[in-house]
């Protein structure tokens, strides 16, 4: 482009100019021929006469004799005057006078002329070109085709740290670090070289005079022209705009901290997040500090006193998180400190500059030397405080970075602190309430399991991840009558304690149910039914318990009996479980698929299947197939290929299920209980068939006592015999039929007498008036557990002894 490109070029250059020479006297004796263009006024009409009576009206004389003795005093003089042009016009005409003295002559007077049109437009161009760059705020800077400096501003000066005169035929890499030399340099290269102007391109300086000040400078450059369009050079404008570049940077801080600053409910990652945004961007080396009980999600102390957990370091300086207090380590703050009065008083503190050893001192306590090694110079600390509570308190530390601190960084700071202490506050209440739900949940689950006789189980329970909260999975082994063995595991709809209470609610109910020795599908009917009224109470209470609700569950309910290899199985809307014979080969068992548990009134089908010894039932909830990475197929596969191991136990095996199918945090709860079955030998297990008369019980002692004998169990004999005495006595006289006597040697002596009535015996309290009624109260006396099961075609009463 070219610069001010309504001016004129220069009016009194050489080729422009109208010239005319005056003698001593003011007579004409020389006329260009621009001056006859100019005036219209021949050469032989005005040489030779008085210039003022030749080309001036008589009424301007008298200002142009005033001209004239100026220009006489001075030797030189330059002005508008009038002339008058030869038809008579009368126009005005910039002059410029210098005296020439000629050796042994007299003085003569060299004029040159210009339309004032045109002077009084350069004269102007020049007024404010000169003026511009005496007041214009930003930085002007003009360059020679080869990007010498040809004239620059105070403002581009004061930017550079030089003077205007210092500036003058030098180049920018004088006063500019090589590579930020290199970059403006090859910009303004390609403003010369295109000719497409830079507009308002934003880059960062260091002057040579100091490399450690980072400035950032706004810079516009044009390419100028002649009316030709010959290439004079390239114009800078340059502004400061290093302030208003780190008032984008806080800005944009603050916009990333939203995003980034809370993304979970966990008290560590908030601090590590909230660390992670001030270093390295505001900060060398940030550390985050909690309070005790808030790093394990309880409440603070109300006055903030106490020791502080380190819980986030972040560094880019090498040595810096070595040299601080290690993560994790526990740290007292004495009152007198200022990490302590930053915690007390709930007030930030600012040490701009640490000039002494004393002062790191003071910041650093016994970690001082490790903080003058890594060059501290400058700290702030800003209390973590949301709700009125102390949480703990973040410290900024700068050692690379040459600028101290300032109250800018201090306020941008504290709006990362408090936004950072809400996220903290939320993450440590919801820790807390997550807690209180995992311990309920533990509570409510099985602890140890029994050591069975009917099946070697074990099983693996993974809660969800922390933002999906526990869930209403469960399982459960529940030991029954005649060495048999309940596998139970449940799905309730939800996540958190409500939902861990119902859970508790249902294996409670289960429990109940298992102990009548009902059959599966019954089972869960009753759970069907318990599960709808459940829903329908808490509807009526949801004003008071909003998010207390049962939406749902499903339910797997397996009976397993080792003497008969018989497992009768019922599911209400849960997966099918996995069957793995002896030999390795996995199936998924076709059961009746059944209603989810609470639609109330819909029939359960239960199924019964003979399993070798040794085979391994896997039941499980749905969280262990369902996932983002697989769909269900691929999953049962790699279920079924990890159950497939006979040469590893049923603890190696549910671990590596666990390990091949869940991430590190499933998003869902994940029930696993896996057993594999064994078998009763024939000589544990001794039955007999008895004929309805008097002579039962004495018979039924006779092949008991033999039977104990051949087990060497003669300790037991006399009170089982009174037990068999008093079940088979009771089975005589109140139920038709034949009576069956089953015992069973097991980790305990069982002893079972069936009939074919479905009257059951009731355990009373005789009076002393009574002459019977006490038997079946000896029968609990003399026995660990005793009770009643039905069948289809009677009942079975039945007794467990320990054994000696």
């Amino acid at each position: 482009m070219t610069l001010f490109h309504e001016s004129p070029e220069d009016p009194f250059s050489v080729g422009n100019s109208a010239s005319v020479v005056l003698d001593h006297r003011g007579t004409v004796v020389g006329w260009g021929d621009r001056a006859e263009a100019l005036l219209g006024h021949p050469a032989g009409e005005v040489i030779g006469r008085p210039a003022l009576e030749a080309l001036v009206d008589p009424g301007d004389r008298d200002a142009v004799v005033a001209a004239a003795a100026a220009c006489l005093q001075d030797s030189g003089w330059f002005g508008i005057v009038p002339v008058l042009h030869r038809d008579g016009r009368r126009i005005h005409v910039g002059v410029r006078a210098r005296r020439i003295v000629r050796e042994g002559a007299a003085p003569e007077w060299f004029l040159v002329g210009a339309p004032a049109g045109d002077v009084i437009q350069w004269e102007t161009d020049r007024s404010v070109l000169d003026g511009l760059f005496r007041t214009a705020p930003v930085g002007l800077a003009v360059h020679a085709p080869d990007l010498s400096i040809l004239r620059i501003n105070r403002a581009v000066a004061r930017i550079g740290g030089i003077t205007t005169e210092q500036a003058r035929g030098r180049r920018t890499g004088d006063f500019l670090v090589a590579a930020d030399t290199e970059t403006v340099e090859r910009r303004l290269h390609e403003v010369v070289e295109t000719g497409r102007p830079m507009i308002f391109t934003e880059q960062p300086c260091r002057l040579l005079a100091d490399p450690s000040q980072v400035r950032y400078v706004s810079v516009s450059a044009f390419r100028m022209e002649d009316s030709a369009g010959d290439i004079l050079g390239v114009t800078q404008l340059v502004e400061d705009v290093t302030e208003r570049h780190r008032a984008r940077l806080r800005l944009a801080l603050l916009n990333e901290a939203g995003a980034r600053i809370g993304t979970t409910l966990d008290v560590a990652t908030t601090a590590r997040e909230l660390a992670d945004v001030l270093a390295p961007e505001l900060a060398d080396a940030v550390t985050v500090d909690l309070l005790e009980p808030v790093s394990r999600g309880e409440e603070p102390s109300q006055d903030g006193f106490g020791p502080v957990r380190r819980t986030a370091v972040r560094s880019d300086t090498p040595g810096a998180e070595e040299a601080l207090n290690p993560l994790g380590g526990l740290i007292r703050f004495g009152p007198e400190t200022p990490q302590g009065r930053c915690l007390a008083e709930k007030s930030p503190i600012l040490v701009p500059e640490l000039r002494t050893p004393e002062d790191l001192a003071v910041v650093a306590q016994e970690r001082a030397p490790h903080a003058r090694a890594l060059g501290a110079h400058s700290v702030m600390m800003l209390p973590l405080a949301a709700r009125g509570l102390v949480l703990g308190l973040v410290s900024l530390w700068r050692s690379r970075r040459p600028d101290p601190f300032e109250e800018d960084d201090l306020t941008l700071v504290g709006e990362f602190a408090a936004r950072a202490a809400v996220c903290i506050d939320n993450a440590r209440r919801y820790t807390r309430q997550h807690q209180a739900a995992l311990a309920l949940q533990r509570r409510l689950l099985p602890g140890d399991l029994p050591e069975l006789p009917a099946a070697e189980v074990a099983h693996q329970y993974i809660p969800a991840g922390a933002v999906e909260g526990v869930g209403g999975d469960w399982f459960d082994v529940i030991p029954l009558s005649g060495a048999r063995v309940a596998l139970v595991v449940g799905d309730v709809i939800g996540h958190g304690i409500d939902a861990a209470a119902t859970m508790g609610r249902l294996r409670t109910a289960v429990h109940t149910l298992a102990e009548l020795d009902l059959d599966p599908d019954e089972v869960l009917s009753h759970l069907d039914d318990l599960v709808y009224r459940l829903a329908a109470e808490q509807e009526s209470n949801n004003r008071d318990f909003p998010l207390d609700q049962v939406t749902g569950a499903s339910c797997l309910y397996a009976v397993y009996d080792p003497v008969s290899r018989v497992c009768s199985l019922a599911r209400a809307g849960h997966p099918p479980p996995v069957l793995v014979a002896p030999g390795g080969q996995a199936s998924i068992l076709d059961l009746p698929g059944g209603p989810p548990l609470g639609l109330g009134g819909l029939p359960f089908e239960a199924t019964e299947i003979e399993l070798p010894a040794g085979s391994l039932l896997a039941l499980f909830t749905n969280g262990l197939i369902h996932s983002h990475d697989l769909d269900i197929d691929a999953a049962l596969d790699r279920l079924s290929h990890e159950l497939a191991r006979p040469d590893r136990s049923v603890e190696e095996t549910a671990k590596a299920v666990v390990d091949a199918l869940l991430p590190a945090e499933p998003g869902d709860d994940v029930a696993l209980l896996l057993a594999r079955t064994r078998v009763l030998p024939e000589h544990c297990v001794a039955t007999w068939t008895l004929p309805s008369d008097a002579r039962a019980a004495g018979q039924a002692r006779t092949l008991m006592a033999e039977q104990l004998g051949a087990w060497e169990l003669d300790e037991l004999v006399f009170t089982t015999e009174l037990i068999v005495s008093e079940l088979v006595t009771n089975a005589y006289r109140y139920a038709g039929g034949p009576v069956t006597l089953r015992l069973i040697r097991g980790p305990r002596l069982i002893c079972e007498v069936s009939d074919t009535s479905n009257t059951a015996p009731h355990l009373r309290r005789a009076r002393t008036t009574d002459e019977g009624g006490r038997g079946l109260f000896l029968v609990a006396q003399l026995t660990e557990r005793w009770g009643t099961r039905y069948g289809r075609e009677g009942k079975t009463v039945w007794t467990e002894q320990l054994l000696p």
